[in-house]
């Protein structure tokens, strides 16, 4: 499915090979950083995480066409890969699932990634809000803003596509359609098949793309974030891939769908099919694969580190982060917890 005109200009460059060996660098990192993150979580490290297994194609391929001097991500619960490609200091952002902090702490004005949301299909009406918000200022920044096939049933998701359509809003939606809502097969939830379908109906440009194509991938947001950019209203994108993991940490898919299902529905490795590509094309061999490897246990090794160094965070935040104007009886009490807070 590709409804949308070819886009000119930057957006249909090839990509050179210092670009392809980049974007598997970024693959090995967020799947080593990945598979960590569900062993930090059964060590006590993290209380939860929701895994990406499968889906490392789809994000670094997207997060590396935006442009963080203008462009803002809004995120789900699930782009860890998309923050590691665009730069934000993951001992900052994974301190997000230590459940202390709100938001982590990473900058959101500084990093142009929104705090991660745990509602489903929560962040889609905040992106389509802020890229309104660019066309009123006279700017050329667009909204990239994440969620699942399964969150694309949600009326948040409809109200975004329907309002951002008829204002022409600068927002690329974008779909990982990992077949599961959860424990919910796509085809048993999402009417037709087809989230990028539903575009249609909305009067607005959409896609459907191999999600486990990483240069497919960037290609395809790159077109969006040009036609979005050039006011020609907002874009949606399905990237076709699929989780092969559990949804979360705390859930557990043996009990919806069997290993046989699993390794079927999956196809062929992201990470591996970009790598057989490259050593076809002549444009990595063994020794960078190797170099890759090594750099993505060692950043593991450093982030796991980092979040272990965290201490727990001082009670009187609730005061600075919870409440925009604190009663006088509030005031009291922060003050009250911060000189106790200084005697211990």
């Amino acid at each position: 499915m590709d409804t949308l005109p070819l886009a000119s200009g930057d957006a249909a460059e090839p990509l050179a090979p210092a670009q392809l060996r980049e974007l598997y660098w970024l693959m090995a990192a967020v799947r080593h950083l990945d598979t960590a993150a569900v062993a930090w979580q059964r060590q006590g490290i993290i209380p939860g995480y929701a895994p990406e297994l499968g889906q490392e194609a789809a994000q670094v391929g997207s997060g590396f066409a935006v442009d963080t001097a203008r462009d803002f991500v809004f995120p789900t619960y699930r782009e860890m890969g998309v923050a590691r490609t665009m730069g934000v200091d993951m001992v900052a952002y994974m301190s997000t699932h230590k459940a202390t902090w709100h938001g982590g702490l990473y900058n959101p004005l500084e990093s142009r990634l929104a705090p991660i949301q745990a509602v489903v299909a929560g962040s889609v009406l905040h992106a389509v809000g802020w890229a309104h918000g660019q066309t009123l200022d006279g700017k050329d920044g667009v909204a990239l803003s994440y969620f699942g096939d399964g969150a694309s049933s949600q009326g948040d998701v409809h109200e975004a596509l329907n309002f951002a359509a008829v204002m022409k809003a600068p927002v690329v939606f974008f779909v990982q359609n990992n077949g599961w809502a959860i424990s919910v097969p796509t085809e048993r939830q999402v009417a037709g098949g087809s989230v990028a379908a539903r575009a249609a109906g909305y009067g607005m440009a959409a896609l459907q793309i191999d999600g486990d194509d990483v240069v497919a991938v960037l290609a395809a947001t790159r077109r969006a974030f040009a036609h979005a950019r050039s006011g020609n209203g907002p874009v949606l994108i399905e990237a076709m891939t699929y989780r092969r993991g559990p949804h979360s940490t705390s859930d557990d898919p043996g009990r919806y769908r069997s290993l046989d299902e699993e390794r079927d529905g999956a196809g062929p490795d992201p990470l591996q099919r970009f790598r057989q590509q490259l050593l076809a094309d002549g444009i990595a061999d063994e020794a960078f694969f190797a170099a890759a490897l090594a750099a993505a246990q060692a950043e593991e090794e450093q982030i796991r580190a980092g979040i272990q160094a965290l201490g727990p965070r001082p009670g009187t935040e609730m005061f600075d982060l919870v409440f925009q104007e604190t009663t006088p009886a509030l005031q009291a009490q922060a003050a009250s917890w911060r000189e106790e807070s200084e005697h211990v």
